[in-house]
């Protein structure tokens, strides 16, 4: 399912190269109209933080160290490509005011004035999901109502992914998301895996499977970006 953990790193950049070559060639026959940047830039918006930890694994992993670790590890994958990262969060505190009366109120509203006043090209927001049957897995990704442009971007982030993950969802979502009804650039909101499932959750925390899941999004990013 993923690449063995003692592999050495070069194996993992080869494949990963693999993968973008593949998806790059799947998408060049469909892929609508689009004149990207010299420069792309990226907004990556790891979920949760401070008070707000987000799901809880069985073993206790909270979603917000997972989303965390994730952005970082998409962020520097983008910036070896040439990228321009924009974190809405790059450690473990909240984007709240610590004075709000509503908290969550106030921790949305600075990730959508982060978001929109980046000069992002789009946006990528990593989740954790949950759910009370334990079989559950797979990730999954979703766009906004509408948004032609972030449900392009997923269908290709969705595509890499289920190259290398059997269990991914072959299928993308509409996702009713604060991030996602609020952004001025096509955005999507990726559900990494479930917590709730213990193998997965075992997995979601392994590095490796970590840094292939984000060479996944990378490719389907470079696909989305291909003329």
């Amino acid at each position: 399912m993923f690449l063995t953990i003692k592999r050495k790193s070069i194996i993992a950049v080869i494949c990963a190269l693999l993968i973008v070559a593949s998806v790059v060639v799947y998408f060049t026959a469909i892929k609508p109209a689009f004149s990207p940047k010299p420069t792309h830039v990226i907004v990556i918006d790891a979920g949760h933080g401070g008070r707000d930890g987000g799901a809880v694994g069985v073993s206790g992993t909270t979603e917000s160290e997972l989303n965390l670790m994730y952005a970082k590890q998409l962020a520097s994958l983008c910036e070896e490509f040439g990228m321009r990262v924009v974190l809405t969060r790059s450690d473990m505190n909240g984007l709240y005011d610590e004075t709000a009366s509503n908290k969550k109120k106030s921790e949305m509203e600075k990730r959508r004035k982060i978001i929109n006043e980046s000069g992002g090209e789009l946006m990528v927001s990593l989740h954790m999901n949950s759910f009370p049957l334990s079989s559950s897995s797979g990730a999954q990704v979703f766009y906004a109502k509408g948004d032609e442009q972030g449900l392009f971007l997923a269908k290709s982030v969705q595509t890499s992914i289920c190259k290398s993950f059997k269990s991914a969802r072959d299928y993308v979502t509409v996702g009713d998301y604060f991030v996602l009804n609020t952004s001025n650039i096509p955005a999507i909101l990726i559900e990494c895996g479930f917590l709730s499932n213990p193998s997965e959750e075992t997995l979601l925390k392994n590095e490796d499977y970590c840094r292939e899941f984000c060479y996944c999004i990378l490719a389907g990013i470079l696909a989305y970006f291909t003329p």
